[in-house]
């Protein structure tokens, strides 16, 4: 009995010693963000989570898109019509962002700031107000994009006036790539980065994996869980964050810029990425094209985006779920999800 009592008590003082999981939490990019440390000492954990947050203010402060800011500076000078010398981080942004918005058939399109602003939604708070009908038909004519920027080493140029750029539905995911490269640099191999939905796992909860839930659209909690591995980044876009109502509709952020208004016929659109370079880039990028596509074509542009799976909620509350995807989700109970292929 008294083995037995030693062997209880060390068990439990083994337990109390494992060490805590450390949280940071801010607001930054119009969002929640959240970093969580484990297996690491106190120290260790404030020095790499301080250091996460302050590149994120740095972030959302250069890239601000209508604050002033570098990219702000850029976009006047493209409005009118000169060549405009950049860093080599921004023209980097360019390039990749060019590069990714091309997979998706431009469904997400980081040159429609213009748009964005008409729409009301370059702003902290959200009025429940329609844009001029004639200033937004200008705009579709137009039809800007990112793809008519021109990057001549340094120096930015446009083949049309019109471009403004908005990094808001990419630069979260340029954080997760960074706050996983700081975190390493640190010394810290097992951390959960959330921001405002864009999660990315490194290592381990404790040799468990991170476990994190997709946000249901239209309740609160979660509409199902995931477990996590190494590397992996998921990304959600929703209409249920960023949006007004008006006359019983609701008007979200997510614009289609083939309409110039926004997309009615998706309530949230979740993908899983796989552990390579920009994980977190392509995590928050490729949900935005999808969640635009619609109903008939979401599934077609998975593989080109370089997405592991993806899930999907209709308009009408259904859930379709890719096949990949589905066979590591835990569902949570009355959820029914179509597979597909």
């Amino acid at each position: 009995m008294r083995v037995l009592i030693l062997l209880l008590a060390a068990l439990l003082l083994a337990a109390c010693s494992k060490p805590p999981v450390h949280g940071r939490e801010a607001f930054v990019f119009g969002t929640r963000v959240e970093v969580l440390v484990a297996d690491a000492d106190t120290a260790r954990a404030a020095a790499a989570t301080g250091a996460v947050l302050q590149e994120f203010d740095r972030l959302h402060r250069t890239y601000h898109a209508w604050q002033p800011s570098e990219l702000t500076a850029l976009n006047a000078a493209l409005a009118a019509g000169k060549p405009h010398p950049v860093t080599a981080e921004l023209a980097a942004f360019i390039a990749d962002a060019q590069a990714i918005a091309a997979a998706g058939e431009h469904l997400f399109d980081p040159g429609v700031g213009r748009l964005i602003a008409l729409w009301g939604f370059q702003s902290d708070e959200f009025r429940p107000q329609l844009p001029d009908p004639a200033a937004v038909e200008a705009w579709r004519r137009a039809a800007p994009s990112i793809a008519d920027l021109r990057l001549d080493g340094r120096t930015v140029s446009s083949r049309k006036r019109e471009v403004a750029l908005d990094f808001g539905g990419y630069l979260k995911g340029v954080a997760l790539d960074r706050a996983a490269a700081l975190l390493r640099a640190q010394g810290v191999g097992n951390a959960l980065v959330n921001i405002g939905g864009n999660v990315m796992a490194l290592g381990t909860k404790h040799g468990e994996p991170w476990r994190v839930g997709i946000q249901h659209p239209r309740r609160p909690g979660t509409l199902a869980t995931l477990a996590l591995a190494d590397g992996e980044a998921i990304g959600t876009s929703g209409d249920y964050q960023r949006f007004f109502e008006l006359d019983g509709r609701r008007y979200s952020h997510l614009l289609d810029p083939r309409s110039a208004a926004p997309v009615a016929h998706t309530q949230a659109l979740t993908v899983l990425v796989a552990p390579q370079a920009q994980a977190g880039m392509r995590s928050d990028a490729a949900s935005k094209p999808l969640f635009i596509a619609g109903r008939d074509d979401w599934r077609r542009l998975v593989a080109p985006l370089g997405v592991a799976g993806a899930l999907r909620v209709d308009a009408d509350g259904s859930v379709a779920v890719t096949r990949a995807l589905a066979a590591r989700l835990k569902f949570e109970p009355g959820v029914d999800a179509t597979v597909v292929d």
